[in-house]
């Protein structure tokens, strides 16, 4: 029950979080579809650790998520469907459990999808009819073979959070460590969103399909080390993606490029600390 749910929040922070992008995070109705998805995340995340705390393995399929995407118009009306059908479903769930906590989630998930649905009846309402009958997006001016390596690594940053979160979830007994793991997994939301947004101020829709996820491993020390490999092979990506002469002619992309590669050895000093003191314990 929980993993369907889990499904279903993680569908709803693709589509908002790509609408976001695409709308622009200095516009109005861009921030408020990325505050929303944070929101969401949130949600995703309370499913996530109740699940690892009952011994569970954590859902990262998202469900499908049903939109028109006709205008913005019909896609804010797909949004308020979407939200208003959980709020019975969250609650018909609360009366299935026992547990407090597990039941006072499950209640949260409901008002504050209901919160959601009132938020987006808001912003269709404040739109003109001009921006109620278009999309957002604009015509692609970089090119093919530099938005298809943005695209890659965004599903490659994609796949890193959700391990990460994976790792956090599973692995929550230990409780510093997950932590641990769950801050440099948000840190990788923040790489993902620099890729997308490029991508997105293009005029391109970002997609967001994850790679293989190991939900094998059982092991915290194997899955330290797994993560130590991921971001060293990234930082060596980056290194050879910033010095792309197409690369260069974008200031912005630049400097996202340069901050990824300096969080990216941070990152991972802090993961040779971390598996160097599992090994000595």
């Amino acid at each position: 029950m929980l993993n369907r749910d889990i499904a279903d929040e993680h569908a709803a922070i693709i589509r908002y979080l790509v609408h976001g992008y695409m709308e622009g995070e200095g516009t109005p109705l861009g921030s408020s579809l990325l505050s929303i998805t944070r929101e969401e995340m949130w949600h995703m995340h309370w499913l996530g650790m109740i699940i690892g705390k009952l011994g569970g393995e954590p859902n990262f399929t998202p469900a499908p998520y049903p939109y028109d995407p006709t205008s913005r118009a019909t896609m804010l009306r797909s949004y308020i469907e979407y939200e208003e059908k959980l709020i019975p479903h969250y609650n018909e769930e609360v009366n299935k459990v026992d547990d407090s906590h597990i039941r006072r989630v499950l209640h949260r998930e409901s008002w504050e999808s209901a919160i959601h649905a009132r938020k987006f009846q808001r912003k269709l309402d404040k739109l003109s009819p001009e921006e109620a009958a278009s999309l957002p997006g604009k015509e692609s001016e970089l090119p093919k073979d530099l938005l298809d390596k943005l695209q890659a690594e965004v599903t490659s940053k994609y796949t890193e959070m959700l391990q990460h979160l994976r790792t956090s979830w599973v692995f929550q007994q230990d409780e510093n460590m997950g932590w641990k793991i769950m801050d440099q997994a948000m840190e990788k939301m923040k790489h993902l969103a620099h890729f997308a947004e490029d991508i997105a101020e293009d005029g391109i829709r970002p997609e967001f399909k994850p790679g293989k996820i190991d939900n094998k491993n059982f092991a915290i020390g194997l899955a330290l080390k797994n993560a130590l490999e991921d971001v060293q092979a990234a930082r060596e990506r980056h290194l050879k993606l910033r010095e792309d002469s197409e690369v260069k002619k974008h200031s912005g992309l630049v400097i996202n490029m340069d901050i990824t590669i300096q969080q990216e050895e941070y990152q991972s000093a802090e993961l040779e600390d971390w598996n160097k003191n599992k090994k000595e314990t």
